[in-house]
């Protein structure tokens, strides 16, 4: 009813054409989105590297990161500029979603000529990435990296391949953090109970409700403005207006709603993988971030999908339930993800690259 009524308003006031100026166009959309997932050249230069990096996973599409190049020397550092302090109080996501910029920065930097080593200081301040010339080195994953997306939709249910899901296990062989891969329904629906409990609890929260509506976008328009944030396309709603965005959400975004699509979403998947660092430090956490990327990207290579459903790490009472279920009680799960075959939806923007150079 709220979206025919704005939508009669609209056409009253110019037809079409008013709709689309206040909408903007989704082939636009999609345009801006395949410029940036242009394939990189085996010749691209430093702009490439940090476009491809860029392209990372990371939390509410916040794209929490600065780039610093010097010499042989690429500096991936925090930009506390863009924290959500309510989802993430100990800025734990901002660390995974540097290291999976780091990940991708390494793979493209590696298949263009420029391998190196990633280092994180002490601190877990700074990662830094050095390298040296050579001849451009194919790599596996590089292909996967403008094709991944974060797919927030129902999947078809179909089973993955044993074959295929030690692929992904030893994808994300990483030092320092365990990778627990569900595929069995019993667990995989204890812990989708534990994600249904973890988003009414947050959705009961007023903060967080504020801080995620802060980081949404309606439509194409906000989208390419800001180039960041979370777009209603990208998860199958509905374009509106940015002032009947803001009004639909607050009248119909509810917690029932909401857990009851994701329950389903959780039926739907082939399986569960959930991430967990040897130690509660920004280091291991950043490690944490290159593991999940470099899972995520060979999922996208077999052709599944996946989405981050990290609700029962965000709550924190839920955390030690999640550990105990997985076999790692006394330790902090840090990244859950669901995944199988599903669709492709529209891809998440990100910023250019002048807007993340230090």
């Amino acid at each position: 009813m709220l979206i025919g009524a704005g939508g009669a308003l609209l056409l009253a006031g110019g037809g079409a054409i008013g709709w689309r100026s206040a909408v903007g166009s989704m082939g636009e959309f999609d345009a801006y989105a395949g410029r940036l997932r242009t394939p990189i050249r085996v010749d691209a230069g430093m702009a490439d590297i940090i476009r491809y990096a860029t392209l990372a996973a990371n939390g509410h599409n916040t794209q929490p990161w600065r780039f610093h190049v010097e010499g042989n020397a690429i500096d991936i550092l925090p930009d506390f500029s863009r924290v959500t302090p309510v989802v993430d109080p100990d800025n734990h996501h901002l660390c995974v979603s540097l290291g999976c910029a780091a990940e991708n920065l390494l793979i493209a930097a590696t298949a263009t000529g420029r391998p190196g080593q990633l280092e994180t200081d002490a601190g877990g301040e700074r990662i830094r990435y050095s390298f040296s010339r050579a001849e451009a080195r194919p790599h596996p994953l590089l292909a996967a990296i403008p094709l991944r997306q974060s797919t927030r939709a129902e999947y078809d249910g179909r089973p993955v391949p044993a074959v295929d899901i030690e692929a992904l296990r030893q994808s994300a062989e990483t030092p320092g953090v365990r990778l627990i891969l569900l595929s069995d329904r019993a667990r995989i629906n204890q812990v989708r109970d534990l994600i249904v409990a973890g988003n009414d609890a947050q959705l009961a929260d007023a903060a967080f409700v504020a801080e995620l509506k802060r980081w949404l976008r309606f439509n194409p328009r906000s989208a390419m403005a800001s180039g960041d944030g979370l777009f209603s396309a990208t998860s199958g709603n509905p374009v509106l207006p940015e002032f009947l965005g803001r009004i639909a959400f607050d009248l119909f975004f509810a917690a029932g709603a909401e857990s009851d699509k994701y329950a389903r979403q959780i039926d739907s998947s082939a399986g569960i993988a959930i991430f967990v660092a040897e130690r509660e430090d920004k280091a291991h956490w950043i490690a944490t971030g290159r593991a999940c990327q470099r899972f995520a990207l060979a999922a996208t290579a077999s052709g599944l999908k996946h989405a981050f459903v990290n609700q029962p790490v965000e709550v924190a009472r839920l955390r030690p339930e999640l550990a105990a279920l997985i076999g790692e009680g006394g330790m902090r799960p840090d990244i859950i993800m669901r995944f199988g075959y599903g669709p492709t939806l529209p891809f998440s923007l990100r910023r250019p690259v002048n807007a993340v150079l230090v």
